[in-house]
C-alpha cells in the first residue's frame, strides 16, 4: 500500500510539474500580450506625432518654395498692364509660370491685389473676379509672415479646386514692380507632403520600434524570473498543505488505531466483566450494575462513532462524489433532506480532493448539530481553472462576523487551509435565513 502511495504521489508532482511550467508560460504569454497592447499604445501616438511633424515639415518647405516664387518669379512681371488685365502680360506670366505648373506639382495660382481682387490666375476664367480676403489677410500684409494648411478645398473662389482631395494650401505675402503689396496664393497636390511624412516614418520607426521592443525584452527577463519564483513559492505552499494533509490523516489513524484498540477494548472487556458481575451479584445490585453497564456500552458505540469520523475516508478509492454522498448519510438518518449536483468536475489532485471533503465534512456536521435545517443543497461545479464546492441550508442561520461559539474553529481552520492553499472559502448566513459555504480552489 505504501508502494502505491508512493508511485501515486511521484504521478501527481509530475503532474503538478506540467502544471507548474504550464502556469509559468501562461504567465509569460501574459506579459508580453500586455507589453505588446502597451506597444501599440504607445507606438501609435508617437506615429501620429511623427506623421504630423513630418507634415509641418513639408508644409514649411512648401511656404518656403511659394515665397521663392512669388519674389523672384512673380512680383517683378506684376506691372501696371497685368493689373489692367492686358492678354499679353498675361501670356507673359503664364508662359514665366509653365515650368512650376507642368513639373513642380503646382496646381493653382492666384494672385490678389488689396481689394480682393485676382490680378492673375493660370485659371483665366479667375482674373477680374472679387473675393472678400479672409480675416487674417491684414496681418499677413503687416507682418509678412505666410500661412500653409494641408486641408479639403471648399471655399467660393475654390470652384475649381473642390473634388481635388487634400491640396496644400499657401498664402505669402509680395511686392508687384509697380510696388503694390500683393498675396500670393499657390496650392498644391499632397504628393509631396504624404512622400515627406513616409520617408520620415520609415527612418524613425525602427529606431522607435527597436528601442520599445528592447525595453520589452529588458522587462520579460526579470518578469520571468519573477513568474518563476512566485510559482516556486506556490508549489511549495502546496506542498506543505499537502504534507500537513497528509500528517493530519496519519495522525487520525493512530488515534483511531489506539482508541480501538487499546480504550475500546479495553472498555468492552469491562463491560463484559460488568454483565458476568451482575449475573453473579446479589439481586438488589443488579439494577445499579445494569444501569452502569448501559451507560458503558452507550459510550463505547459514541467512541466508536467518532473513530469511524476520525478514520480517514480512502478518496483514492471512493473519489470525491461518492465520500460526498457518504458525508449525507448521516443527515438523511436526521430526516435533513440532502440534494447532491456535480457539474464538469475536473479530475482533482487528491490534497484538493481531500480540502473540499474536509469543508464539507465540516459544513455538513455544523448543519446537523446546529442548524436545524430541513434541507441542504451540495453542489460541486468545475469551471475552466476553478473548482468551486458550494453547501446551502435552510436552517436558523446565525451572524457570521460574531466569533465561533464554545471554540468551535472548523470554518476558521478550513479557511486557514484552503488560503494555504491558494483558495478562498466564504461564508454568508443570516440569523433566520439559512447559510451558504463556498469553498474555491484553483483546478
Amino acid at each position: 500500500m505504501r508502494n502505491v502511495f508512493r508511485r501515486g504521489s511521484r504521478i501527481v508532482q509530475r503532474e503538478r510539474g506540467r502544471e507548474d511550467r504550464s502556469e509559468v508560460r501562461s504567465a509569460v504569454q501574459g506579459f508580453l500580450l500586455t507589453g505588446f497592447i502597451a506597444l501599440l499604445l504607445v507606438a501609435t501616438p508617437a506615429a501620429l506625432w511623427i506623421l504630423k511633424q513630418a507634415e509641418r515639415h513639408g508644409l514649411d518647405n512648401a511656404l518656403h518654395a511659394t515665397q521663392r516664387l512669388a519674389d523672384f518669379a512673380i512680383g517683378p512681371v506684376v506691372t501696371e498692364q497685368l493689373f489692367a488685365g492686358d492678354p499679353a502680360a498675361i501670356r507673359s506670366l503664364d508662359e514665366r509660370l509653365a515650368p512650376w505648373l507642368n513639373h513642380e506639382n503646382v496646381l493653382r495660382v492666384k494672385v490678389w491685389d488689396l481689394t480682393g481682387r485676382i490680378v492673375y490666375s493660370d485659371q483665366h476664367s479667375l482674373i477680374g473676379r472679387f473675393y472678400s480676403l479672409p480675416d487674417w489677410s491684414e496681418d499677413l500684409l503687416a507682418s509678412g509672415e505666410g500661412t500653409a494648411s494641408f486641408e479639403k478645398q471648399n471655399e467660393v473662389e475654390n470652384e475649381f479646386e473642390v473634388g481635388a482631395g487634400d491640396l496644400v494650401e499657401v498664402y505669402v505675402r509680395s511686392t508687384a514692380a509697380t510696388g503694390q503689396p500683393l498675396i500670393f496664393e499657390a496650392y498644391y497636390g499632397d504628393n509631396d507632403v504624404r512622400a515627406e511624412q513616409v520617408e520620415v516614418l520609415r527612418d524613425t520607426a525602427p529606431a522607435f520600434l527597436l528601442a520599445l521592443g528592447v525595453l520589452q525584452l529588458v522587462q520579460l527577463i526579470p518578469a520571468v524570473r519573477l513568474a518563476r519564483r512566485i510559482q516556486a513559492d506556490q508549489t511549495e505552499r502546496r506542498r506543505l498543505v499537502q504534507r500537513s494533509l497528509e500528517a493530519s490523516d496519519l495522525e487520525r489513524r493512530r488515534i483511531a488505531r489506539d482508541l480501538h484498540d487499546e480504550v475500546i477494548q479495553d472498555l468492552a472487556g469491562l463491560s463484559y466483566a460488568m454483565e458476568a458481575e451482575a449475573m453473579r451479584s446479589e439481586p438488589g445490585q443488579r439494577a445499579s450494575l445494569a444501569q452502569a453497564h448501559l451507560i458503558l456500552h452507550t459510550n463505547i458505540r459514541a467512541l466508536r462513532a467518532i473513530i469511524a469520523e476520525l478514520y480517514p475516508i480512502n478518496l483514492d478509492r471512493l473519489g470525491l462524489s461518492e465520500a460526498l454522498n457518504r458525508l449525507a448519510d448521516p443527515l438523511h438518518q436526521a430526516g435533513i433532506r440532502v440534494t447532491l449536483h456535480s457539474e464538469n468536475l475536473h479530475e482533482l489532485s487528491r490534497a484538493s480532493s481531500a480540502i473540499f471533503y474536509r469543508v464539507a465534512r465540516e459544513a455538513l456536521v455544523n448543519v446537523l448539530k446546529h442548524a436545524n435545517a430541513r434541507s441542504v443543497e451540495v453542489t460541486l461545479l468545475g469551471r475552466s481553472d476553478v473548482t468551486e464546492l458550494r453547501i446551502r441550508d435552510d436552517g436558523r442561520g446565525f451572524d457570521p462576523d460574531s466569533d465561533a461559539p464554545d471554540g468551535h474553529l472548523g470554518m476558521r481552520i478550513m479557511r486557514d487551509t484552503l488560503e494555504d492553499a491558494g483558495g478562498t472559502l466564504v461564508v454568508a448566513s443570516l440569523p433566520g435565513g439559512g447559510t451558504i459555504v463556498e469553498a474555491r480552489l484553483a483546478s
